[in-house]
């Protein structure tokens, strides 16, 4: 074997060797969580560093079922993720469309201001003035507050690649629709919006992940209103919830549970997911 290719044989067994690091690092938690549900309470908490479990208990998720009323949480969640995502792929794309092939004064200088919030984190810090905002307009105590708030707070991320998959399409075939006495906003109900397909499913899949996981803020806003509660909120109240305290083996089923709908959503759309993700980054 000659220099040349055992360096690069030594360097592609490095890069994998990396990478399955890294994998086992990511898909660690969750095969602990999927293992973990499926153990007694005693064994969680007296042998937790052991990975399998000695006996399968599949009665955790019958009793984290009926006793979390994960059937009422479960739509609630759907409703609120699914609405968020309808809600959000409209006002990103409309926001990409506009900031890429509108023209108005001060364009660029405003999508710098809001791109450049992207590198501020103020996590929970936001979270008391925007429910004083909900309360002032009487959203405050369901989950339509929490939908309005997700939806037109414009996620900057989602803007920033939509705009970016937009300028990979020429703009000629604006100039011919503008020919034909097509409009600025019916070019994109009519173009635009059936060319960002792969995009679309991008916004999808990482809106349905961020509003499905979502603890705060529908706590929050669920508080008065425990019927409303989403999935997520649901899980984390079987843990001090009388029967339920402490169990460990419950919390996790739920949160298994929770994980269902992720994958489902993934495996539809992964197709178009990376292809979303690196449109528009080279041009060509």
């Amino acid at each position: 074997m000659s220099e040349g290719k055992r360096k690069k044989l030594i360097s592609s067994a490095l890069i994998y060797l990396v990478l399955t690091v890294i994998l086992i690092i990511a898909i660690f938690p969750v095969l602990y969580t999927i293992l973990g549900s499926f153990k007694g309470n005693m064994e969680l908490l007296t042998e937790g560093n052991r990975l399998f479990p000695r006996k399968f208990v599949l009665d955790n998720y019958i009793q984290a079922w009926n006793l979390a009323d994960f059937e009422k949480y479960t739509v609630n969640s759907v409703f609120m993720s699914g609405t968020i995502v309808i809600g959000t792929i409209v006002t990103s794309t409309i926001a990409g469309y506009v900031f890429e092939r509108g023209d108005f004064p001060g364009k660029n200088l405003l999508f710098g201001l809001v791109i450049s919030s992207m590198f501020v984190s103020l996590g929970s810090l936001t979270l008391y003035p925007t429910f004083v905002i909900a309360k002032f307009f009487g959203i405050n105590k369901s989950l339509w507050g929490v939908i309005i708030i997700r939806v037109f707070g414009l996620n900057v991320t989602n803007l920033f690649i939509t705009r970016s998959y937009i300028r990979s399409i020429s703009r000629e075939i604006d100039e011919s629709a503008k020919v034909d006495g097509c409009s600025f906003f019916g070019i994109y109900r009519r173009i635009i919006f059936p060319l960002l397909k792969p995009l679309i499913a991008t916004i999808a899949i990482l809106e349905f992940r961020h509003s499905w996981n979502d603890y705060l803020m529908p706590m929050v806003f669920t508080l008065s209103n425990p019927d409303r509660m989403p999935l997520i909120v649901g899980i984390m109240n079987l843990k001090g919830s009388g029967e339920a305290a402490s169990s460990w083996n419950l919390m996790l089923a739920g949160s298994s549970i929770a994980l269902i709908p992720m994958i489902i959503v993934y495996l539809i759309f992964n197709r178009y997911f990376i292809e979303g993700l690196t449109a528009g980054s080279v041009k060509g």
